[in-house]
């Protein structure tokens, strides 16, 4: 039997990246999982490919977490198909990295609605069922910008700080409750992420990195030890960087 068999999962941004290969590691544990996300034609692709490969459920719940009642309906939907709610992963985001003295305020306000608000929605639609349960494991995907701070990722970083400060405080509170929290704090990972970055001072300073990123199996492979660990364990919190490989002669 696999370690979560009979468990289900909900994963937030799960159409691509590193949502995506979180659903196919837990599903590979034997979780049924909830799909969410906006674009339900990629979580229908998913779905499918999930269901044929694993012996486990694969539902779709076209969500946005930054509306309070599409989250609700999400936990509802889950509850209504599996009976409970035993994974939650915080996974949506957006990194709209730019400099401060470019003013891209319209995606300060955005990563503020998805990464904070998306995750306190999140938390607001899942914990009661957990709490009842007295037992279930939030997982919030923060990101190392929430331990240091870069140039250009001042507001990301500030977001990224806030979800990290969430998943600290929330495992202290629920301590006692049989509810685990985990922060997941990626470095640099191949996603679709730096695709949305509009700022050309940025974009031009990430032409010149030469790091070599993680791929999202690496991260989906972090949560996954992360949930699987005995009841008696709480993993709070795992950062998942890339080796800086050296320069060969």
């Amino acid at each position: 039997m696999n370690e979560l068999t009979k468990k289900a999962a909900i994963i937030t941004g799960a159409s691509s990246g590193i949502g995506k290969a979180i659903a196919h590691h837990l599903a590979e544990q034997g979780a049924d999982v909830v799909l969410a996300a906006r674009r339900s034609e990629r979580l229908k692709e998913l779905a499918e490919e999930i269901q044929q490969t694993y012996e486990v459920k694969a539902k779709v719940v076209e969500t946005d977490v930054t509306n309070k009642e599409d989250m609700e309906r999400l936990v509802q939907v889950t509850k209504d198909e599996f009976g409970r709610v035993d994974i939650f992963v915080n996974n949506a985001g957006v990194m709209l990295l730019s400099f401060m003295k470019n003013d891209h305020v319209d995606e300060w306000d955005q990563m503020v609605d998805v990464n904070i608000k998306g995750v306190l929605y999140g938390i607001h639609a899942s914990l009661p069922t957990m709490i009842e349960q007295g037992a279930g494991h939030i997982i919030n995907v923060s990101s190392v910008a929430g331990h240091e701070v870069f140039p250009s990722s001042t507001v990301y970083s500030a977001t990224k700080h806030a979800v990290r400060a969430l998943s600290m405080g929330l495992e202290k509170e629920l301590s006692r409750s049989g509810v685990r929290v985990t922060n997941v704090s990626p470095g640099a990972v191949d996603t679709e992420l730096t695709d949305h970055i509009t700022d050309g001072d940025v974009i031009d300073m990430f032409k010149n990195r030469s790091m070599e990123p993680l791929v999202a199996d690496d991260i989906a492979r972090a949560v996954a030890y992360a949930v699987t660990q005995p009841e008696t364990v709480n993993v709070n919190e795992l950062i998942v960087r890339p080796m800086h490989k050296q320069d060969s002669e």
